[in-house]
């Protein structure tokens, strides 16, 4: 898609961070954004400020591990402005602490939105963009989804799994033969807000009592959360996926070339059998 001016994009997660950015990246476009996320106030918050940009802007509180919610996201895109042409599926949440003392609730919480909420977004989205005639769906994983980390594992396995799920898409439009394109976005060290979200959401939305973590898993938390602040601005990131749309690129990485050192090690060790 080379044209965006007029277009119709759909962005999951977008009252703060990255998701934001990119609906504001796309205003500037000249496109027709909808905007969604699970918290009424933010997301009321971030299009007040979006529309200040000027052009046409849609806000729909949306819960995207709830499939009726999505199809409810779809309605009220096609009700509005009649086609959807453009896909973000950005929405992301985490819970830190040890893969087997997380609990099965914020396991399914982190499931159900990074994963859940993709899979439900392709499914009820795509067959529009398919009518539309042409079409982009953006995929929002993490230098997580491509390396190992501590002390995140339902953030890293579900963002992998995004890796795996964005490529197996890319292969069914092109078996399809038909005109929508993918981009994978595996974002380095970017500065948002998702480092402050277990004080402000939850399983369900609400916030969550706060959590005893053991001093190891803290203070690598608070190094994740110190190296995200030193990160490139959000902001950077949504002319980054505008250029990846109009070129058709697959891999995108913002600020992601320091980690590939790591990516290498990585493959050493398993091509060594580490």
């Amino acid at each position: 898609m080379k044209d965006l001016r007029g277009r119709v994009a759909v962005v999951t997660g977008a009252s703060t961070g990255i998701g934001r950015a990119i609906a504001s990246a796309f205003l500037r476009e000249g496109m027709r954004v909808v905007i969604a996320s699970q918290n009424e106030a933010r997301l009321a918050e971030a299009a007040d400020a979006l529309r200040e940009q000027g052009g046409a802007l849609l806000a729909v509180p949306t819960d995207v591990s709830d499939r009726a919610a999505v199809e409810r996201l779809a309605e009220a895109t096609l009700a509005e402005f009649g086609a959807v042409h453009v896909l973000v599926n950005n929405a992301g949440v985490w819970a830190p602490g040890y893969a087997w003392e997380i609990s099965p609730r914020d396991w399914e919480w982190v499931v159900g939105v990074n994963f859940w909420g993709t899979v439900y977004g392709i499914q009820v989205f795509l067959p529009h963009l398919l009518s539309a005639g042409e079409g982009h769906v953006v995929n929002v994983s993490s230098v997580g989804g491509l390396m190992t980390a501590p002390v995140h594992s339902p953030y890293s396995a579900t963002k992998h799994a995004i890796v795996g799920l964005s490529k197996g898409l890319r292969a069914d439009l092109r078996l399809k033969g038909v005109p929508v394109g993918v981009t994978l976005v595996c974002p380095g060290m970017v500065k948002t807000n998702i480092m402050s979200q277990l004080e402000t959401t939850g399983p369900d939305g609400n916030p969550r009592p706060p959590q005893e973590l053991a001093p190891e898993v803290q203070a690598m938390w608070d190094t994740i959360g110190s190296a995200t602040d030193a990160g490139i601005p959000a902001a950077e990131v949504g002319p980054m996926v505008v250029d990846a749309i109009r070129s058709d690129r697959f891999w995108l990485l913002p600020n992601g070339e320091q980690f590939i050192p790591v990516f290498e090690q990585e493959l050493s060790e398993l091509k060594q059998g580490s």
